[in-house]
């Protein structure tokens, strides 16, 4: 009995040993101020969740820095290199800040990378400013998931009158749509400036926005898996009522909308999918429908019921990370057409041939699912 013990342990320790694999980076850096530590950060735990000055390289006598780490099999790993924060991020060649470097886990492997410059700024001007009222929920809490932070943008005019109900746009990421001190890497999504320009212009209804924050979890929260229906549960259960209750909102189905990029671009779609009673809007930016373990795509190709009576806004750079989620987002438009859903009625497209998968690129191009989602006749005319 006991060979077989421990013939079994041995066999259970090689399988888990065969599910991990060794990366290992070895960065050159030009450029490298004294005294500084070159970091990696990424969406995994190893790496800090983004935390920007949580994993350290080693400095080699050569003058490179090196790090190992183990992580599963088949795992969609996404990184990035810092100094110790998001005012020093590498660069690319041409001083820009770079998309996400990516890695599909499969073999053990090792990863040269060289970096020419880094960037310098302040940390006073990654504060930058809010453009309109905002209000704050702390640790809210969910069933089955994270605690976490809520951002109210309000529309201008709000706190003067007191008479008029807003639509609502429930928005993902929540600290990186309209305050780059709280955003991941320094850089926000500008929707407050664009939303206060637009219904100051009259192209869209004022709206209130609600920002989500994310947490470390998020690969997680915002798939098509337990933790992302508590996640959706969340929305529906606990924040829109709150929402509702303190603010003068319009909370029929036909006044809220969600919205989000990447994987929170696929919650997004899933949020109004799922729940269209209560969501009869979604706006999916670089969406990832359909990409490596994540997917959503199948689940709308063997829907079989009534079509669903929400309005959808897909869109997508050309480049980068963007360029991996395209057939995801093909197999998708496919799926909804063959649904019946109509590009122009309830189906918008936008492709960005200049856009990447950055918080940049999503800012620039914003205003087209505001006015897609909140927009007049006339307004309508400027997404054509």
């Amino acid at each position: 009995m006991k060979s077989i013990l421990l013939i079994s342990i041995l066999a259970i320790q090689i399988c888990f040993a065969q599910t991990e694999k060794q990366i290992r980076f070895i960065v050159h850096p030009d450029n490298l101020p004294d005294n500084s530590v070159v970091y990696i950060t990424g969406n995994n735990s190893v790496l800090g969740d983004w935390k920007p000055d949580v994993l350290p390289l080693k400095k080699t006598e050569s003058s490179d820095w090196e790090v190992t780490i183990s992580l599963p099999d088949g795992f969609h790993l996404e990184y990035k290199f810092t100094l110790g924060s998001w005012e020093q991020e590498a660069l690319d060649k041409d001083g820009s800040a770079p998309s996400n470097c990516v890695l599909d886990v499969m073999n053990d492997t090792i990863i040269y990378v060289k970096i020419n410059s880094w960037s310098n700024k302040e940390k006073s001007n990654a504060v930058g400013q809010i453009t309109g009222s905002v209000e704050y929920f702390h640790n809210l809490k969910g069933e089955g998931i994270n605690d976490r932070d809520v951002i109210v943008w309000l529309p201008p005019g709000y706190y003067e009158n007191s008479d008029i109900r807003y639509p609502v746009l429930y928005m993902h990421d929540g600290q990186n749509i309209v305050d780059p001190k709280t955003s991941a890497f320094g850089t926000d999504w500008q929707l407050d400036e664009t939303a206060d320009s637009l219904i100051k212009k009259h192209l869209i209804k004022p709206i209130i926005i609600i920002g989500v924050y994310n947490t470390p979890d998020r690969s997680s929260e915002y798939a098509a898996n337990d933790t992302g229906y508590a996640y959706l549960n969340f929305i529906l259960q606990k924040l829109k009522p709150l929402i509702d209750s303190v603010y003068r909102t319009l909370p029929g189905r036909e006044n809220t909308a969600t919205g989000g990029s990447s994987l929170a671009g696929m919650i997004s779609f899933m949020l109004a999918w799922e729940h269209p009673e209560a969501f009869s809007m979604a706006i999916c930016l670089s969406p990832a429908f359909k990409i490596y373990r994540y997917d959503f795509v199948t689940p709308v190709e063997q829907y079989s019921g009534s079509k669903k009576d929400i309005k959808l806004y897909i869109d997508n750079g050309v480049t980068g990370v963007d360029s991996l989620l395209q057939d995801g987002i093909d197999l998708m438009l496919s799926a909804l057409e063959d649904k019946g859903f109509i590009e122009g009625k309830d189906l918008y497209r936008f492709k960005d041939l200049a856009g990447n998968h950055n918080e940049s690129s999503w800012a620039k191009r914003i205003w087209r699912p505001l006015i897609s989602m909140f927009g007049n006749k006339n307004s309508n005319k400027l997404i054509k």
